[in-house]
């Protein structure tokens, strides 16, 4: 018996019993029928009181965003009444009373899971939120966390509205919940999703500024190694915390790419350390800005169109807008994130984005001594960086002047990417990550997995796209924004290629699909244009007779449905040309889906050729379609490849070993300490001052760079 099969919980056995699952869900199969059905979406609200008698009284009220359907009444004995009943629901859940009061928030986070759990399955509903008072999260405090890990609930803590017309306190119990219940239903837009929305000075605030609990720490500790990784941030968050060091984060957009999904993971986990002072500012946006803005990174990366340049009407356009941009949001003024110290501004601040590189100088003018640090976050084409005349030394000189005086140079860890007037001893490398318990990331049931497949089939449907015929067939995916640098025609070619090579004798329901999907976002108006460009390939006569097979979607701002078809996909495909360190690598194989992908950029550092996935060069699509073949013919080799993945994840791609290597550089630069990382990872400077390297048996990133092929 081979050891996929003795092994139930390796990722591709996990993925063929959802799909067998899947098709099972006879409620689903029959929607599906129908793409456009729905699943209707409720609300949840969760409040308890505590009778003379010192018997806890829940209330679980469902809303559809109407009227209350139901409301249910569990009955929870303290410790002085524990014998009293067998049974502690009124309405018939069937959730036995709790032996004693110190098991009372275990027993009440199973009494509202197995009730919203059963909701959803007779009813084909799904819980979108559910709000709870103050007192239920003290009395379950593990409940939030649950809610969200094992039923996919976005869970809200609600604290008395000092504006309320009627007092809550007076409220019932079953009054309480439903009114719980209606503040939930507020906080979803018309899509289904809670909006992100910003604050004075134009704060981020992150997870409805704390009101959304989805995680806690206790979930972060399982992410990484205790004795390692997370005894070293520990030290940093607890002196940042001593100092009361304020850190200051700026970039463009508050979504839509891979800094705003890292900096929400950050802040939402510090928020969890509590006292580490650290906001998230991000301006207000400028659809023109974002037009220069793209296109200077298009010729950062070398793929923009031919005669696109930076003039200097653009460089005075882009300046410009970053000054006013700081004089809107106040970030200048006294107690503002880029006053001086002296004025009540941040200690450190940090710079995450080439698109506002004059934030850099403003801070140093407003402070001379005040640690600034810089990243840049994209392949730069230092090649073309280094050559004087060409749009990409134009576009990086301007970038250059801006942040030429920050503290330190932060840049993805291939030296290739980093030109050569950048002062050597300020490189540090620190590559981008991904949080595993977002909803990119954690392990869904599969109710939820069906979902928002479903979701994504509806999403389809409207658009007028073709949808995935799974589960009767398995797909291929590449998950990513429809940007110039992503090879989506190589993806084309490489499937066309597998198609005629390997599966022209196959049967139809053998073959698998191909899916190309990804979010849209503010700052990316190329994405219209690489979209229609995609359908009109499809429609050429080297890849017509394929385009039935090939869903090509741009999915609204779910990250669910994005985990869903990541988790179910058989095989991921990166064909990126250009690439700094691409976080959907880290997804795939976080999922266990293993991945080929390009030798572009930093994608050969996150790759175990061989063993995670496999590495081609940009533009071969003959040697992805080979290694499709394998994918699809060699269950052994699939098998194997998919639990290497899954297993061999270094900490340094989550979130936490992301806060480390941030945490570190600001708690040492806020106390006048100089930082020279000569190229070295910021990480490993990190665990070297607390004098907890690296032990043999960790994984890490490979730190020989020279060693991989890189392409230019």
């Amino acid at each position: 018996m081979s050891a996929s099969k003795l092994d139930p919980h390796r990722p591709a056995n996990r993925r063929r019993e959802t799909r067998e699952a899947y098709k099972s869900q006879t409620a689903f199969l029959q929607s599906s029928g129908n793409p456009g059905a729905g699943v209707e979406k409720i609300y949840a609200g969760i409040a308890v009181a505590q009778k003379d008698n010192g018997v806890h009284q829940i209330a679980l009220a469902l809303h559809d965003g109407t009227y209350c359907l139901d409301c249910d009444l569990i009955h929870v004995p303290s410790d002085k009444d524990n014998s009293t009943s067998s049974t502690s629901s009124e309405s018939g859940s069937g959730v036995a009373t709790p032996a004693s009061f110190q098991s009372i928030p275990d027993d009440f986070a199973k009494a509202v899971l197995k009730k919203l759990s059963s909701f959803r399955t007779t009813r084909l509903s799904k819980t979108m939120g559910a709000g709870m008072t103050e007192e239920v999260a003290a009395l379950c405090p593990q409940l939030a966390a649950l809610l969200w890990s094992e039923l996919d609930i976005v869970p809200f803590i609600f604290g008395p509205n000092p504006y309320s017309k009627r007092d809550q306190s007076s409220m019932d119990v079953d009054e309480e919940a439903d009114y719980m219940s209606r503040k939930t239903v507020k906080q979803f837009d018309l899509n289904g999703l809670v909006p992100i929305v910003c604050g004075h000075r134009h704060v981020v605030a992150v997870d409805c500024e704390g009101r959304a609990l989805i995680t806690n720490l206790e979930s972060y500790e399982d992410t990484v190694r205790l004795d390692t990784t997370w005894a070293a941030t520990m030290k940093y968050a607890e002196s940042l915390k001593k100092n009361k060091t304020k850190i200051a984060f700026f970039n463009s957009t508050p979504q839509g790419g891979g800094v705003a999904l890292m900096r929400h993971a950050l802040i939402r986990f510090l928020r969890l350390l509590g006292g580490v002072d650290c906001k998230w500012y991000v301006p207000y946006g400028k659809p023109a800005i974002f037009r220069i803005t793209k296109d200077n990174h298009n010729i950062l990366q070398g793929v923009a169109k031919h005669g696109e340049r930076l003039t200097a009407e653009k460089i005075e356009e882009l300046d410009g807008w970053v000054k006013r941009e700081a004089k809107q949001c106040r970030w200048l003024d006294f107690g503002g994130p880029l006053a001086s110290r002296e004025q009540g501004g941040a200690d450190v601040i940090i710079v995450d984005d080439p698109q506002m590189p004059s934030l850099v100088k403003i801070a140093k003018e407003q402070d001379p001594t005040r640690p600034v640090i810089f990243r840049s976050h994209i392949q730069v084409r230092a090649d073309l960086a280094d050559q004087e005349g060409t749009p990409t030394a134009e576009v990086w000189n301007w970038v250059w002047n801006n942040v030429k005086d920050c503290n330190v140079f932060v840049s993805h860890p291939v030296r290739a990417f980093v030109p050569k007037n950048v002062t050597p001893k300020k490189v540090g490398y620190l590559p981008a990550t991904t949080d595993w318990k977002d909803g990119l990331n954690k392990h869904m049931k599969d109710w939820d997995n069906f979902y928002y497949m479903h979701l994504f089939g509806s999403q389809c449907f409207q658009a007028g796209m073709r949808v995935l015929a799974y589960p009767t067939r398995e797909y291929i995916i590449q998950i990513a924004r429809f940007d110039p640098a992503k090879g989506i025609p190589d993806v084309i070619a490489s499937y066309a290629e597998f198609r005629r090579e390997y599966m022209k004798d196959k049967p139809i329901e053998d073959i698998p699909q191909l899916c190309i999907a990804g979010h849209g976002a503010v700052d990316d108006p190329d994405a219209t244009r690489i979209y229609a460009e995609t359908l009109e390939l499809l429609t050429t006569d080297e890849y017509k007779e394929f385009k039935e097979d090939v869903v090509v979607m741009r999915v609204g701002a779910s990250d669910q449905i994005l985990n869903a078809l990541m988790h179910s996909a058989h095989v991921a495909l990166q064909m990126s040309t250009r690439e700094g360190f691409e976080v959907k690598v880290s997804e795939a194989l976080h999922h266990g889906v293993p991945i080929i992908a390009t030798r572009a950029g930093g994608i050969p550092l996150q790759v175990q050729d061989g063993k995670s996935g496999f590495l081609v060069e940009p533009g071969d699509y003959k040697a992805v379609a080979k290694h499709l073949r394998d994918l699809f013919t060699d269950p052994q080799l699939y098998a194997d490849m998919s639990a290497f993945a899954e297993h061999n994840i270094s900490d340094e791609v989550s979130t936490v070993g992301n806060a480390l290597s941030w945490l570190y550089l600001a708690d040492t630069l806020a106390q006048g300490e100089k930082i020279e990382p000569d190229s070295k990872w910021i990480n490993d400077m990190a665990r070297e001052k607390t004098g907890l390297p690296y032990l043999p048996d960790e994984v890490r990133l490979p730190r020989n760079v020279e060693s991989l092929k890189l392409s230019q």
